[in-house]
């Protein structure tokens, strides 16, 4: 029964590291579904606004983290395609054992001192902001946005080490790592709410969750592969200013202007409309989210597989797998946001009170499908930074210069349907057109040089 079943998940490619990175999406997105059900009943629609206007206020840690955990992935698993463990030692040749051990320590040191200064930016933003538009609405929201801002500036440190060990080859390890810590916030969540802990309930989850994360490499084993990588420094290192920064500078834009695209709705909304709008904004993008978070994991546990074939130039197998592992993702997503459009409509239909929360049936309907084409263009923007090139800056750049535009104009002229019809149509028409010209031409030229 066991190898029948794996033998079906096989057919649309979910290995083990899929697995346990969908089961972690998977418990994010139920408990994003679940925590619908206890914010409509223990907080009310504006502390709802704040709830859902604090994490896109928080997204702006990409400003900090400047898109370097998916670049160390990519580069540690450069270095680590020419060793290996043997009986717990690191062997292979010293040139590429001491570039390995360059880049975790750059890598310790340059998070380390951004993640305390990510801490102060955060703090001090938020409570301008929240203190400005507030509109005379009386929240408690200042002691859990400061235990926000730490946790937030704690996981900006351990993220980076997760990364470096899935560009190790342990990305089925960091999918449990990851599992665990996803499943510790989810019923810790649930909890303080329960306990009547409102706005604090998402601030000591988080805080408590990824502390998680640093017990888990802290008291293993996997301590121990730090320190062997550390200790392995020799004269040989990464250069960051001549080997990764032009490439992550590309990435950091592109990372930064995401966050226009993606993350200005709840604030533009909370100021104009105010912080019930903002709520079921925020509520409609987190299902949303938690769709492509687990369609995403396709990609995501493919980048060390992709990295590894473009520095060996077997394009053929690399072709191969992407095309497959798209194809997959393509399907799962349209079935998901199949069942939640399907879930709303049913939720108006018989007028249940939770449809309140969500935003109405035809914006929900226009989000889906930029939701779909959203998760092909990363897709495509994925398998060419494998490439350790960033073709898509510009493209990011223009992307987001739009779209903060449409957002601000429309949410003052036409209000949430603007918004969203203005949003959709750049998605759905300019980046998708613009993106696949990139993806077909870029690969064909790199292929073509390389070969």
């Amino acid at each position: 029964m066991l190898k029948k079943g794996k033998k079906v998940l096989a057919t649309v490619g979910i290995d083990g590291a899929i697995a346990f990175t969908i089961l972690t999406r998977v418990i994010q997105a139920a408990g994003g579904v679940g925590s619908i059900f206890v914010i409509a009943k223990f907080l009310t629609p504006n502390e709802q606004g704040y709830y859902y206007t604090f994490a896109s206020i928080l997204a702006i840690q990409v400003f900090f983290e400047l898109g370097l955990s998916g670049i160390i992935t990519q580069y540690t698993a450069y270095e680590f395609a020419h060793l290996k463990w043997e009986n717990g030692q690191l062997t292979g040749p010293g040139y590429y054992q001491s570039r390995l051990s360059s880049l975790l320590r750059f890598c310790v040191k340059w998070f380390g001192i951004v993640a305390i200064f990510l801490c102060f930016v955060l703090t001090a933003l938020g409570y301008y902001f929240f203190k400005t538009y507030n509109q005379g609405v009386v929240v408690n929201w200042q002691n859990p946005w400061l235990l926000l801002c730490i946790s937030t500036s704690l996981n900006l440190f351990i993220d980076p080490l997760l990364a470096f060990f899935d560009g190790l080859g342990e990305v089925k390890d960091m999918s449990k790592v990851r599992l665990i810590q996803k499943i510790t916030n989810v019923l810790l969540l649930f909890l303080f709410f329960f306990l009547g802990f409102k706005l604090y309930s998402s601030a000591i989850a988080s805080l408590v969750s990824i502390s998680i994360n640093y017990v888990q490499i802290v008291f293993s084993k996997r301590i121990t592969f730090l320190k062997a990588i550390w200790l392995a420094k020799g004269a040989d290192v990464i250069n960051y200013y001549r080997e990764i920064f032009p490439f992550q500078w590309k990435i950091a834009l592109s990372w930064m202007s995401g966050y226009f695209m993606f993350q200005l709705f709840n604030p533009v909304l909370f100021a104009s409309e105010g912080a019930v709008v903002a709520g079921q904004m925020g509520l409609t993008l987190q299902a949303l989210n938690g769709i492509t978070a687990i369609c995403a994991s396709w990609i995501a546990t493919k980048i060390p597989l992709f990295s590894a074939y473009i520095a060996q130039k077997d394009y053929t197998t690399l072709d191969e797998l992407f095309n497959k592992t798209l194809s997959s993702m393509k399907k799962v997503c349209i079935l998901l946001l199949g069942i939640f459009n399907v879930g709303v409509l049913l939720l108006n239909y018989f007028n249940i009170s939770y449809a309140h929360r969500f935003l109405p049936l035809l914006p929900t309907i226009i989000l889906s499908v930029t939701c779909f084409v959203t998760q092909i263009t990363y897709a495509w923007a994925t398998y060419l930074r494998c490439h350790k090139k960033e073709p898509f800056l510009l493209q990011s750049i223009v992307m987001a210069v739009l779209c903060s535009i449409s957002i601000f104009i429309t949410s003052k002229v036409f209000g949430l349907m603007g918004i969203v019809i203005g949003y959709a149509f750049l998605i759905t028409v300019v980046s998708l057109v613009w993106s696949f010209y990139l993806f077909d031409n870029k690969k064909s030229e790199w292929h073509k040089i390389s070969v």
